[in-house]
């Protein structure tokens, strides 16, 4: 008998890798072309006096309220300048980022069929860290001097924001970016809802990353993914315990969903933990529910958190 089930796990295994590795095959075969305009360069590389033709070019980056002054600082200033020569030294050649992002836009094309393909955009902004690569329907903007690599002497920034300004980290934030106009707001502002909306979101990667790992995804080390494996159960127990699930406290966002060096049980095991464990368990909660019904993806993310969370048969592992 124990013979017979496990040949049965086994050919479903076969047969679901195989649907997987056809699916694969299908979506490379989908046509995208990628245009790059390396705005970093033509920015830096323009004289000064030719500055009003770069405004012309691209006047989405230039306010009407910042004077040329602010620019023409930009374009000479001797610090602007290093961290310009540093992001050429990493990315001289743009084509593995070009590459990828192809690659994730074939899987796009693939589950939204009605999406143009934008431009990649190429800048050097203002080492904002929540803004790292933006998705706006017919551009993707990213920012190259955060992805120099975390070890980099510019970045003076807290371990668990500086491991993810890694190249391999571009897709992650362009699908989170991405995502925001695919899955709609909860109306119902519980906790549960924040989780499984944060949970949308990285199952969103799964699809149109499935070569990342899930480390990569979320943006945790392997350690901390490890983490959360072996403590799913415990974290699980304890929002139920604290009554935490419709529980509409904004700070419970900062404890557990939102980015942070831990998450905030207010126990011995916080230093242990990595932060955003809530939206870890809420992609839980939305593998769940997709394993355990028939539905588009589409219908998943249109799903609201309540019948989501009921759906899904939801379990945290032991």
């Amino acid at each position: 008998m124990k013979l017979y089930i496990y040949t049965a796990l086994l050919s479903l295994i076969f047969v679901s890798c195989g649907k997987k590795d056809k699916m694969e095959q299908e979506i490379a075969q989908i046509p995208v072309t990628v245009e790059v305009v390396r705005f970093d360069k033509i920015f830096f590389e323009t004289p000064p006096k030719d500055l009003e033709q770069v405004k012309q070019e691209f006047p989405y980056f230039f306010p009407k309220s910042e004077p040329d002054a602010v620019w023409l600082e930009k374009m000479t200033d001797p610090q602007w300048r290093e961290l310009y020569q540093e992001v050429q030294k990493k990315y001289a050649d743009i084509e593995p980022v070009k590459k990828d992002i192809r690659t994730w836009m074939q899987h796009v094309k693939y589950y939204f069929p009605k999406t143009k393909t934008p431009k990649l955009l190429t800048v050097i902004s203002e080492m904002d860290y929540n803004n790292k690569a933006i998705y706006a329907d017919s551009l993707v903007v990213v920012a190259l001097e955060m992805y120099l690599g975390k070890e980099h002497r510019f970045y003076q920034f807290p371990d668990y924001i500086k491991q993810n300004f890694e190249e391999r980290q571009i897709l992650p934030d362009v699908v989170s970016s991405f995502s925001k106009t695919k899955i709609a707001p909860e109306n119902n502002k519980n906790f549960l809802s924040r989780m499984i909306l944060a949970g949308k979101e990285l199952y969103l990667k799964d699809l149109l990353l499935p070569e990342y790992s899930d480390s990569e995804k979320i943006g945790y080390t392997p350690e901390q993914i490890k983490w959360c494996q072996e403590n799913e159960e415990y974290m699980w127990r304890y929002f139920i315990e604290k009554e935490m699930l419709y529980n509409e406290d904004h700070k419970l966002n900062s404890r557990f969903i939102n980015p942070a060096p831990f998450s905030k049980f207010y126990l011995e095991i916080d230093n242990e933990s990595p932060g955003r464990v809530g939206a870890w368990i809420g992609w839980q909660i939305v593998r769940s529910y997709s394993n355990n019904n028939e539905v588009s993806l589409q219908q998943l993310l249109d799903t609201n958190a309540k019948e989501l969370f009921e759906k899904s048969k939801y379990k945290p592992k032991k």
